[in-house]
């Protein structure tokens, strides 16, 4: 690697901080940074390994993983302007291959799903960002401007410009990059607004159930209870007579 090129990807790498780390208020602060410290320990492994040299990109690698917390394989491959943001735990694949101005945040893994030789690593295009604890698994493509949700664990393409989340990682939006709009493709559960739509379902149930009550009670009434209109004049007339009533008392009616 020239010392004019390493000088224009270490100029990269640190204006990548800046770009996305808002604590990043001065170059001294920066300079201290382990995803630098990670990324630039890479760059040297990885020069080393394509020259294939024996031991020492490995004796570099796990240098870096014991001082930074970051494990990156000295055959990845990295473009310019690569950003680890809290970088404990990041791990990062032999095959695994990186596009320019890609972040990554804490506990990342860009690992494979077996033994299998050959490409097995996913690759990551310019423009990724990948969330906290997420899980990049296989030789899959994650396109160019995409963004992964935390902890999702993808096993899929992702297309250029989407938003993946879940697990397993489902595509849940696109990004005009002309325009910066996004788009919901997929609409997430609300726990919240199911319950209220549970519920109002219920009232109506029970509305429609006291509705059906009330009818049925109406025609009990009508149909087996009669009316005063509707009992025979002679029994009104026997209840009207006083007389009735005397011999009932006196014990005609027994």
């Amino acid at each position: 690697m020239a010392l004019s090129s390493g000088l224009r990807l270490l100029r990269d790498d640190v204006r990548a901080i800046f770009r996305n780390d808002p604590a990043a208020r001065n170059l001294a602060e920066v300079l201290l940074y382990p995803g630098l410290h990670a990324v630039l320990l890479h760059r040297l492994a990885n020069a080393l390994w394509r020259r294939e040299v024996p031991f020492l990109p490995r004796l570099i690698s796990q240098l870096s993983r014991f001082f930074t917390g970051i494990e990156i394989h000295p055959g990845a491959r990295v473009g310019r302007g690569f950003f680890i943001d809290h970088g404990m735990g990041v791990v990062i694949g032999e095959t695994a291959e990186i596009g320019d101005w890609v972040m990554l945040y804490q506990g990342v893994t860009l690992g494979g799903t077996g033994k299998q030789q050959g490409k097995r690593h996913p690759t990551l295009e310019d423009h990724v960002v990948v969330g906290v604890g997420a899980s990049v698994l296989g030789a899959i493509t994650i396109g160019a401007g995409a963004r992964v949700g935390g902890g999702a664990v993808v096993v899929k393409n992702v297309p250029p410009h989407a938003t993946a989340i879940g697990v397993p990682a489902r595509v849940v939006a696109t990004r005009d990059p002309a325009t910066g709009e996004s788009r919901r493709t997929e609409q997430l559960p609300d726990p919240e607004a199911e319950m209220l739509r549970g519920l109002r379902a219920k009232v109506l149930e029970l509305e429609a159930r006291m509705t059906d009550l009330e009818d049925t009670t109406q025609t009990h009434h009508v149909e087996h209870h009669l009316s005063y209109d509707a009992l025979p004049a002679s029994l009104w007339r026997t209840l009207d007579d006083d007389r009735g009533d005397e011999e009932y008392m006196l014990g005609a009616g027994i």
